[in-house]
């Protein structure tokens, strides 16, 4: 009944919070939507009080672009979240400009922090990078305060060398008698 009248469904949940049930407009939510990352922390007014929140979950119908329902994870100053931060690469690589292929292996990284220093993204600078050196997620610079979760070991980005271009064949002479 709701998302015929405009609306969705949702919910906001946190610390000290019971689960509580929302509805949101949903011209005004698709507006949002254009602006946030998973990082972004959104002021939602629930009952004449405003409250810091966290998208948690998008529920989305299987082959339109509407939305079903939406979880708010409620945000409370001093207690850290985890979330997935999305990485933008920045720069060319030396090993491209020599005719190597940059090689993006991961899009994001999970990271705690303080809600209120969480970053959009995470600029990794892939310019030093040459053919056949891998940046991994221990060299990934992210914001004081926060703490990547994922493993230091794991490949981040590589500059892989060329493939080469396959040899064409000469065909062979046609067998007479065959």
């Amino acid at each position: 009944t709701l998302r015929q009248s405009g609306q969705i469904p949702g919910v906001i949940y946190g610390h000290a919070r019971q689960p509580q049930a929302l509805s949101l407009n949903a011209r005004e939510f698709d507006r949002l939507m254009e602006h946030v990352t998973a990082s972004t922390v959104i002021d939602l007014d629930v009952g004449g009080k405003t409250s810091k929140t966290l998208i948690r979950g998008i529920q989305r119908h299987p082959y339109k672009r509407e939305v079903l329902h939406v979880d708010f994870l409620e945000l409370v100053a001093g207690e850290k979240v985890t979330v997935e931060i999305p990485i933008v690469y920045v720069g060319t690589p030396q090993g491209v400009r020599d005719g190597g292929i940059l090689e993006q292996i991961k899009h994001e990284l999970t990271v705690e922090a303080d809600p209120t220093t969480l970053p959009e993204h995470i600029e990794v600078d892939v310019s030093g990078l040459t053919i056949g050196h891998t940046l991994y997620v221990r060299d990934v610079r992210v914001p004081a305060g926060a703490t990547v979760q994922d493993d230091p070991d794991s490949p981040v980005a590589l500059v892989a060398a060329p493939t080469a271009e396959p040899t064409p064949v000469e065909a062979m002479p046609a067998i007479e008698g065959a």
